[in-house]
């Protein structure tokens, strides 16, 4: 019998780890061992650690929730974050519970073009360096795919070249190559650069000058990522405010953020908590993601937004457009059971399928901030969350954090030292009672 995927789970948050477990394993057909994987404490092996990383010590662990209610183009997807911060996974799946109403999220990525840049030095003469290797672009692309036949047989491969002549500081003049490689469903990285190293020299000597430096771009304009979702007004409606009024709260904020920078940083921030949440849960690279998200969001000469939110006769509508490098396979993929775990949760077979879901994420991100920032105050929610971890982090035993977290909110008082003082009244009370 098939599975019925839905990523509408009611109480859910009610329920005990284990019991969320049992659930996903009984909805998306959770084998024992991966079963296993998902209760496992120790969720990396050190011998397979030290193969990763370097100097290797121990193994540090993060959280990792799911979000719920994602419907991505039609599909439900239930979506594994990793995050220490609070209110990000609840953030996220009201976010796109709401979005229900408007049909949920429509995404398009475009394909996997990554860019080597090689840099060229002591070129004589730039225009006509320029003019050379334009002129052999058609023998460098076959070159490429020599390099990468793989890739080539894949459907991926070499693409096109530009040339760029590039004015620097100091008056020096570099002559700058970008070859646009198609990568498939790997984010890239390490063929990217192969393969800038190997064509460097004959670039090279088709300029007359020297080969610096060789390596990918981290602003991959030519593998973004949209999402947009509609906000219907009902869906927006507070007890307190109109839904049409709650949008157009909304929609003042964006336009801060897309005119001021310093409010864009924590605009994008926002975007980047439920984009970089995915990307630990799948393995994939978050470091880069935050690069290419920032640049990308200042191409324009000034730094701005990210996304956009403006009011329409249907509802509120949202729409980002951020470059997004993933990958779903690849070493730190296939070697961590966990990122293996999370895509299978996913269901993303194509690094396309899934850029365009951490796309939605972000804007469904982004949504949840904006709304509380709008209507009620970031606080309110964030607090509550941020007292239960207060109260696990004071060493209060798991069936009171509770308990505390809500006598730390109702005194104000949101503090490790408060909450041990709390605990330590109330066992007192306890014991005297008793």
């Amino acid at each position: 019998m098939s599975i019925k995927r839905e990523s509408r789970i009611s109480g859910f948050h009610r329920l005990s780890v284990p019991e969320r477990q049992a659930e996903l394993a009984r909805r998306w057909d959770l084998d024992e061992q991966e079963l296993d994987d998902l209760r496992n404490e120790s969720p990396l092996a050190l011998s397979r650690a030290a193969q990763l990383t370097e100097n290797t010590v121990g193994i540090y662990a993060l959280p990792m929730g799911v979000a719920l209610n994602f419907r991505v183009d039609g599909r439900d997807r239930l979506v594994p974050m990793v995050t220490e911060e609070p209110s990000v996974i609840a953030a996220a799946s009201n976010a796109a519970r709401l979005a229900l109403d408007g049909g949920g999220f429509r995404c398009e990525s475009d394909p996997s073009s990554m860019i080597a840049q090689i840099q060229l030095i002591d070129v004589p003469d730039p225009d006509a360096a320029k003019h050379a290797i334009e002129g052999a672009s058609e023998q460098l692309l076959g070159r490429i795919n020599e390099l990468a036949p793989g890739m080539a047989r894949r459907g991926g491969g070499a693409r096109s070249i530009d040339v760029r002549i590039l004015q620097a500081p100091m008056d020096h003049t570099f002559v700058v190559v970008h070859l646009h490689i198609d990568v498939g469903d790997a984010m890239g990285a390490n063929a990217i650069n192969t393969i800038a190293e190997e064509l460097a020299p004959e670039i090279a000597a088709l300029s007359g000058g020297e080969a610096h430096l060789r390596i990918l771009s981290n602003l991959p304009d030519r593998r973004v990522s949209r999402a947009e979702a509609i906000y219907t007004f009902e869906a927006l409606a507070l007890p307190d405010r109109s839904g049409r009024d709650v949008a157009r709260a909304i929609e003042l904020a964006s336009l801060f953020a897309e005119a001021d920078p310093y409010r864009a940083a924590t605009h994008n921030k926002g975007i980047m908590n439920g984009v970089d949440a995915v990307a630990i849960a799948t393995g994939n690279d978050w470091r880069a993601l935050e690069a290419s998200a920032h640049a990308f969001a200042a191409r324009k000469g000034t730094y701005s937004a990210l996304s956009t939110w403006r009011v329409t006769d249907e509802g509120l509508l949202g729409q980002i457009e951020i470059p997004i490098a993933v990958g779903v396979v690849g070493a730190t993929v296939d070697g961590n059971p966990r990122a293996r775990l999370a895509l299978k949760l996913l269901s993303c077979d194509k690094a396309t399928e899934l850029a365009s879901v951490m796309a939605a994420v972000g804007l469904a991100q982004n949504f949840g901030a904006l709304r509380a920032l709008a209507t009620e105050g970031i606080q309110k929610g964030h607090m509550a969350r941020h007292a239960r971890a207060v109260a696990s982090g004071a060493g209060v035993p798991d069936d009171r954090v509770e308990e505390i977290a809500e006598l730390l909110i109702k005194r104000g008082e949101i503090k490790i030292e408060a909450a041990r003082r709390l605990l330590a009244e109330t066992l007192t009370n306890t014991s005297g009672e008793a």
